[in-house]
């Protein structure tokens, strides 16, 4: 299940889009949106506190917070209740499609009737929309692609939100007696950027014990099949979960027959072949006389194929098997290897939690240095000026090496702007010791304008890492269209790094990218583009996706010592 701060998330940014369909106050809606923002991003626990408590949240008044209150003690709010009442239901589907506001669906219902997805999708293709004030071709453009987008996404969710459900499962599961071990597999483990559904393995003489559990956990809403062997459920978010029990002596070739991929799992199906061997979930077996040769480990299983151990996240037949063979494969970066977050905000623009509680929270996780990455002034929501971000500059420089001798890094999240220009001029600029440039706006400029306003910023010295490079967000927003190949040479060109967003509605660069990137030459940035302390251990989605894109420690800045990292950061203002 989500968390109750999750929960609440969704309730009051639901709440914001209903006061916008219906024409209410703008501000209003901006005060929802902020406090649904900083309940998600909170990192206690908001069902256990009461009015009081919750108005210690930045942005949640004493009328939200009674709100919340009253949620989580019934399951609703009426005044929401009202609102939602007053708009029809097939305008809150339409809010479904990433790239349709709520005004946009608002003006689809009332002008033509629209009440669903496939309505609009006919009203598009008859081209009624075209009539509408405030509507046209690109209009058209922007619903059917939003269309495609969750389509595309169909099932599948976050791996984040499965990967929360899944060591839920597995905890539950490894307390029962007569487990020999347990473990999700599938494209999970292969730690993909969305999932399907989990596969969960367990290792156990007696299946009966860990299906009856299985079954009975509470987030069970539906069971689509149980059997001795295999049981399939769906939780209340919709979820399905396929547990398999397979014997303790099986345990190694099931976990990597289920892990995949599909692909991946062929490739070894051929060199067994090649060896007269045959392969299942249940293990290694001569085919001639049926004996099994591997079968309790991984390890044992490709050693006996004449392979090395294949880290999860490389199984997609993307050329591992053929590393391997030539005992080539990377050693992978991890999350302990990380020393570092380089894109992290805190409550002077958008983030939730104060510099002191960012700062804290960091050292925690044992961090060798930390840099505070706010908005610049052309964002101008965040209404950031020179005077804020100097007086924090000397809040940072105070709190610098109070925390285990965690060195602070004073720099600033730059929005790239349409010619690639940035929001300080350069002799301002160099007072940073790190600023991270990103894209946040004019996302359909032609390919060329796209591509050279990202290579100008490339070029300008004070620039370190790029941030999130594609602003993709997983099922609600596509990439933009620049020519990646003339950035990636850009970036190796001038030293300057690609981040690779930890965020999971992000995960940009993908891993597809870090694979073409990584071509060129060059180097990453794991970051979090933390918003709130808890946003801190995204990192190892991040991670995940690194190691996806083949990365070692040596390829990602911030794995690198404190003096290598220093040295990076003052290469690139040389070299302007």
């Amino acid at each position: 299940m989500a968390r109750p701060n999750e929960e609440v998330e969704a309730l009051l940014q639901e709440y914001a889009d209903l006061i916008a369909i219906t024409g209410g106050d703008a501000f209003k809606a901006r005060a929802y949106e902020k406090a649904a923002r900083a309940v998600g991003g909170f990192p206690d626990d908001v069902s256990t506190m009461d009015v009081k408590a919750l108005r210690e949240i930045p942005n949640v008044g004493k009328s939200i917070a009674e709100k919340v209150v009253e949620y989580l003690r019934t399951g609703r709010v009426a005044a929401f209740e009202e609102t939602r009442a007053s708009v029809p239901a097939g305008v809150r589907e339409l809010l479904t499609i990433p790239t349709l506001g709520p005004r946009k669906a608002l003006a689809l219902y009332e002008e033509l009737r629209v009440s669903s997805v496939a309505e609009l999708l006919d009203a598009v293709r008859a081209e009624r929309l075209r009539d509408l004030k405030g509507f046209g071709e690109k209009t058209e453009r922007n619903i059917l692609h939003g269309i495609e987008l969750m389509q595309k996404a169909g099932g599948r969710i976050l791996l984040s939100a499965a990967l929360e459900a899944a060591e839920r499962i597995v905890a539950e599961l490894s307390r029962v007696p007569g487990c020999a071990d347990c473990a999700y597999a599938g494209s999970l483990r292969r730690m993909r950027e969305t999932i399907g559904d989990i596969d969960v393995l367990v290792a156990a003489d007696d299946p009966e014990p860990f299906m009856e559990a299985f079954r009975a956990l509470p987030d069970t809403a539906e069971i689509i099949a149980s059997g001795r062997k295999k049981t399939s459920v769906r939780t209340s978010t919709g979820l399905q979960v396929d547990l398999r029990v397979l014997p303790p002596d099986a345990w190694g070739a099931g976990l990597l027959y289920f892990t995949g991929s599909r692909a991946h799992n062929i490739r070894i199906r051929e060199i067994a072949v090649r060896k007269e061997l045959k392969l299942s979930e249940y293990g290694l077996f001569r085919v001639k006389t049926g004996r099994k040769v591997a079968s309790r480990t991984e390890e044992e299983v490709y050693a006996r194929l004449g392979l090395p151990w294949i880290p999860p996240a490389l199984r997609e037949d993307r050329g591992e098997i053929a590393a391997a063979l030539r005992g080539d494969l990377p050693d992978l970066v991890t999350e302990d290897d990380v020393r570092g977050d380089l894109h992290t905000h805190t409550d002077l623009t958008d983030g939730v939690s104060p510099l002191e509680e960012m700062v804290a929270a960091a050292a925690a996780r044992g961090y060798a240095y930390y840099a505070v990455t706010d908005h610049a002034p052309n964002l101008y929501m965040q209404r950031m000026t020179d005077e804020k971000i100097l007086a924090q500059r000397e809040r940072v420089r105070a709190l610098d090496g109070r925390h285990r001798r965690m060195r602070l890094l004073h720099g600033t999240e730059l929005n790239i702007g349409p010619d690639g220009d940035l929001d300080w001029p350069d002799e301002f600029l160099a007072g940073f010791d790190l600023c991270v440039a990103s894209v946040h706006s004019h996302f359909h400029q032609t390919r060329e304008e796209l591509t050279r306003r990202l290579v100008r910023a490339c070029e300008n010295p004070h620039v370190s890492v790029i941030g999130h490079p594609t602003t993709r967000r997983i099922g609600k927003r596509s990439g933009i269209d620049a020519d990646f190949d003339e950035v990636f040479r850009a970036c190796a060109r001038t030293g300057t790094a690609l981040e690779i967003n930890s965020h999971p509605e992000r995960l940009d660069l993908c891993d597809e990218d870090i694979l073409r990137a990584r071509r060129y030459g060059v180097k990453f940035a794991v970051n979090t583009d933390a918003h709130s302390v808890t946003h801190l251990s995204y990192l190892r989605f991040g991670v995940g996706t690194a190691r996806r894109g083949w990365l070692t420690k040596d390829d990602v800045v911030n794995t690198w010592p404190p003096q290598k990292l220093r040295r990076f950061l003052d290469e690139g203002r040389r070299r302007g």
